[in-house]
């Protein structure tokens, strides 16, 4: 992982502006550290199947983190969960305000596609890891799994319907970590989807 820390400290989001803070808020939760859960997952499946793209499969891995990452800033947010705190650092909108915090979840979202779009891949490999990631953190996965937990907060679920809203608001982004990895490796449909499920 030290590679990949490494990679992350050498490609910093960058925003040419005369704004005077925004592209250090860019970075400042991904430099904050967390557990790169996500990402090891992916290197777990690409050093099993083709160690010898382990570099080329960095930006995905980036990719998915920067998406992790706009999703806790999001999260932190006053009108989500108002935290102070993220990371043991303090949260974007406590440090600057609430305009910076959500258009950097914002450009992170979207940045993250700018990555694999950018990778040393093959087009229809990139093209794969797009659909799969934006399946898996927008309106099919991670955020309808946000809308629902924020919806129904404090009532009382069936068993059936929380592990609805865990599958989509957290478990769809951990499970295509790993699909990802098979997509880079360019692992059969079967294998794939095993990963996934």
């Amino acid at each position: 992982m030290n590679d990949f820390e490494d990679y992350i400290l050498n490609n910093p989001i960058e925003c040419e502006s005369f704004h005077p803070y925004f592209e250090k808020a860019l970075n400042e939760m991904i430099l904050a550290g967390g557990k790169r859960f996500r990402p090891e997952l992916l290197f777990i499946i690409v050093k099993t199947f083709k160690p010898e793209i382990l570099e080329k499969s960095f930006p995905i891995a980036y990719a998915i983190e920067i998406m992790h990452t706009y999703s806790l800033i999001h999260d932190d947010l006053p009108v989500m969960d108002n935290a102070d705190l993220r990371r043991g650092h303090q949260t974007l909108h406590k440090k600057y305000n609430e305009v910076t915090a959500l258009l950097v979840g914002d450009a992170l979202n979207t940045h993250a596609f700018n990555f694999i779009a950018n990778a040393d891949l093959n087009d229809s490999i990139k093209i794969e890891l797009v659909q799969e990631l934006s399946s898996n953190a927008g309106i099919n996965g991670m955020v309808i799994g946000q809308a629902l937990d924020c919806h129904f907060e404090g009532e009382k679920l069936s068993q059936k319907e929380l592990e609805f809203i865990h599958n989509n608001k957290t478990g769809k982004m951990i499970a295509g970590a790993l699909k990802m990895g098979a997509i880079i490796c360019e692992l059969d449909e079967h294998m794939q989807n095993n990963l996934f499920e």
